[in-house]
């Protein structure tokens, strides 16, 4: 049963983010079409605020909740009033320093943009407890519903404005649409309505473990921005933005299967919590699994790079070959990261996700300060090195917590990998044809999935029966 709600909440979670995605990129264009690079980049700064602002008001309440074992009205009750009144006072901070905000960047218009777009925050903190309910029934169908409809709403919405000259504005009254939209949809689909209940216990309890799981992503989001703030200062921003374009590709591909793992997972294991070694079961399911799935896709990927970017971005963007390939080899082992993460924070130990958090951290610095002065490709290279390494910081702790080694790790992510990067190799092989960029695109990803799907058969890969058995009863 449990594989059956997992793969159902997978289909449903990965469509979700799929779709969302693939809107906001059809209208990200055309929105470029019509505002200025500067419209752009005002949203952007004030965004950074934003991401951080939003862990706050999300994060750990919502993880507290999807945790425990059996939570009931009232505790969904209390977190909502917590997650509430924090939101204020977080928007009440934003209010009082957006003017400064907009003294160190040189740009009044900052203040009054700042403090409109952070009414989000309100409607993000309710939307985190809905969310954190449908978690918990794995009923992931709802949110596909609530977030393509916002998302394809607040686009039309959002273009509209753009086409009637209202620039930066724009921008912001998509977001903020999107985020009442997603809000109100899912208000009408699931029972759960806010109550006039608390319990102080309930919150001591739940904040007890919500707290560290805040702590934890605060720091992570953090130093994300932190890179783009850095690229921003010392390079230029066609720099920054071949950076980001170099990400994007293999980010919506790793992004996508991490975040639908991570949303579906947790909720699983949570119910298993006091199973040892039925989460070690689960966690090593998952490990396979994605890896088979997201490591093919992610080094194949790193091997056609330059074909993609000719065709999608047109030649002006060939600098962002170097960055998005490097990029893609760091995203290949994100879901053995990411699955590592979920085990240990549905054991209920978020104080080893603090502890990892506050060991990757210093690490990540250092990687930044000795690449920054180098090159902006030197950062990119550094950040894929953390990645890994990072990655192997997270293994660890699950030796003690589930009795899942090292050893048994790398036994499970090794066919996946080794079959991978003899795929990449065939593939990449094809570009010194030196045909044009559709034709050789076209071949490496018929070739790829040849070598790939062939290589499984031939090896009698668990991984690839086990999906292929599960579709087949789909």
């Amino acid at each position: 049963m449990d594989k059956k709600r997992f793969f159902s909440g997978f289909i449903w979670k990965f469509s979700e983010r799929t779709m969302s995605q693939l809107v906001s990129f059809i209208v990200s264009i055309i929105l470029a079409r019509i505002l200025s690079p500067h419209d752009y980049g005002v949203v952007a700064l004030v965004n950074v605020f934003i991401i951080i602002a939003d862990v706050f008001v999300t994060s750990g309440f919502s993880s507290s909740l999807i945790q425990k074992k059996e939570a009931n009205a009232t505790d969904f009750s209390t977190i909502f009033w917590c997650s509430l009144v924090f939101s204020i006072f977080i928007y009440g901070i934003i209010f009082a320093t957006s003017p400064w905000i907009a003294t160190f960047y040189h740009n009044d218009q900052l203040t009054v943009i700042l403090r409109v777009f952070a009414l989000k925050l309100p409607i993000s903190a309710f939307n985190s407890i809905q969310q954190a309910y449908v978690s918990r029934k794995l009923a992931f169908r709802k949110i596909f519903v609530s977030t393509s409809t916002a998302t394809i709403f607040s686009g039309i919405v959002g273009i509209g404005f753009a086409l009637s000259g209202w620039g930066v504005w724009a921008l912001v009254i998509q977001y903020i649409v999107n985020a009442i939209t997603e809000t109100m949809v899912l208000f009408l689909q699931i029972p759960w309505k806010p109550s006039f209940l608390f319990s102080s216990s309930s919150a001591k309890e739940l904040l007890g473990f919500g707290w560290k799981v805040l702590a934890t992503e605060l720091l992570g989001q953090f130093f994300n921005q932190l890179r783009s703030l850095v690229i921003g200062r010392f390079y230029t921003a066609a720099d920054l933005a071949y950076y980001n374009r170099g990400q994007q590709f293999p980010n919506i591909l790793s992004n996508n299967i991490d975040a639908t793992i991570s949303s579906v997972l947790f909720p699983v294991m949570a119910k298993h919590s006091d199973d040892v070694e039925k989460l070690k079961s689960m966690v090593r399911r998952s490990i396979r699994t994605s890896t088979y799935l997201l490591m093919p896709l992610m080094l194949g990927m790193a091997v056609i790079t330059k074909p993609i970017i000719l065709l999608i971005l047109t030649k002006k963007w060939i600098a962002a070959v170097p960055f998005m390939q490097c990029l893609c080899v760091s995203g290949a082992f994100g879901s053995v990261s990411n699955a590592n993460m979920q085990v240990i924070k549905a054991s209920g130990r978020s104080d080893v996700l603090l502890k990892l958090e506050l060991v990757k951290k210093p690490i990540y610095v250092v990687f930044l300060l000795a690449s920054i002065k180098i090159s902006v490709f030197a950062v990119a290279f550094s950040m894929a090195t953390y990645s890994i390494t990072a990655t192997l910081i997270n293994m660890f702790p699950n030796k003690s917590v589930i009795g899942y080694s090292y050893r048994e790790q790398f036994i499970d992510l090794f066919p996946a990998l080794g079959l991978s990067t003899a795929m990449a190799v065939i593939v990449w092989s094809i570009t010194l044809l030196n045909w044009n960029s559709l034709l050789t695109l076209l071949i490496q990803v018929m070739v790829g999935a040849a070598v790939y799907v062939g290589g499984s058969i031939l090896f009698k890969m668990e991984s690839f029966f086990y999906v292929l058995g599960f579709l087949k009863n789909k």
